[in-house]
């Protein structure tokens, strides 16, 4: 097992993605702090207790686990989901940022409360976490963080205003956190996850694809775990992607031309060289099933 001895935090770990993450771990021999709120995929209300099924199942198979249901968004509440793993299992080694919510709408239909709820789970959440986890992490002098970016912030997504900033930002975060952690023994990389779970439902119906096998979420958690395992030392500061059985690497923004003139630029001279030089470099917008053209018709509710 990869991972015997280990402790891991899952945030989000009561549903889909979250939940393979946390059951993986646990195969892989990981102590595993399943910290879910049991909300709604807006985030706006609460039920059920997904954190105590999941533990229940780990628990059922002859791991360790235990519930946590604070909130990624307070700061404080994000210190007692590590403080749980201190308290029931002596230290953290792993920390999986992979709380989040949704709430899609266009820039023009989004409303400030849509934005900040996003931006706050996703992104603040992500730094509050770690912000804590980092700490008991440095003092080990050992860590593995995986956060969860997408192809909304990579690449973009209709109706995502809040959701890829926020991934965006996570992807940020990941390249920072690596270079600021890398001299106590941690390491920090990202996934763009794929899988049908009750937030990209509504996006696979609409291709027509639900129930493929290779949307099953579990199939995002080997890679974590492998992230998440002293054999995976030398690996931080990279952002990787699934797509069906496969996983991807993205590379960072990099320049791919260079559009140069002795003494600089007048605008009538970027215009006149513009498409010769820099035009037939650009790149392409969207995650495949989104254009430029698309009209309000084509915008998802959700995805």
């Amino acid at each position: 097992m990869l991972l015997s001895g280990r402790v891991a935090v899952v945030t989000g770990g009561g549903r889909g993605i979250g939940r393979e993450f946390a059951l993986c771990l646990a195969r892989e021999g990981a102590a595993v702090v399943v910290d879910d709120v049991g909300a709604s995929l807006d985030g706006r209300s609460r039920g059920g207790d997904p954190a105590a099924d999941v533990v229940a199942l780990i628990r059922e198979a002859g791991g360790m686990a235990v519930a946590c249901h604070e909130s990624v968004t307070d700061f404080e509440g994000a210190r007692r989901i590590v403080q749980t793993a201190i308290d029931e299992f002596g230290r953290l080694d792993i920390l999986v940022n992979n709380a989040g919510n949704l709430r899609n709408n266009p820039l023009l239909e989004m409303s400030e409360d849509d934005f900040d709820a996003v931006v706050a789970v996703h992104l603040k959440g992500t730094f509050n976490v770690t912000r804590h986890a980092a700490q008991v992490m440095r003092d080990q002098g050992y860590g593995r963080i995986v956060n969860m970016t997408s192809g909304g912030g990579l690449r973009g997504n209709i109706g995502h205003t809040n959701y890829g900033a926020a991934k965006a930002g996570v992807m940020g975060l990941t390249f920072v956190w690596a270079l600021e952690l890398a001299p106590y023994g941690i390491t920090v990389n990202a996934l763009a996850p794929q899988g049908e779970t009750r937030m990209t439902s509504r996006m696979f119906e609409r291709r027509g694809v639900l129930g493929r096998p290779a949307l099953h979420p579990r199939h995002n958690a080997p890679l974590v775990a492998y992230l998440a395992s002293e054999r995976a030392a030398h690996v931080s500061g990279q952002i990787f992607g699934r797509m069906g059985f496969a996983y991807t690497l993205f590379r960072s923004p990099l320049p791919m031309a260079m559009m140069w003139r002795r003494g600089g630029w007048t605008p009538e001279q970027v215009a006149e060289n513009f498409d010769e030089v820099l035009g037939s470099h650009l790149q392409p917008v969207g995650m495949g099933n989104v254009r430029l053209d698309a009209k309000r018709s084509d915008i998802p509710e959700r995805s």
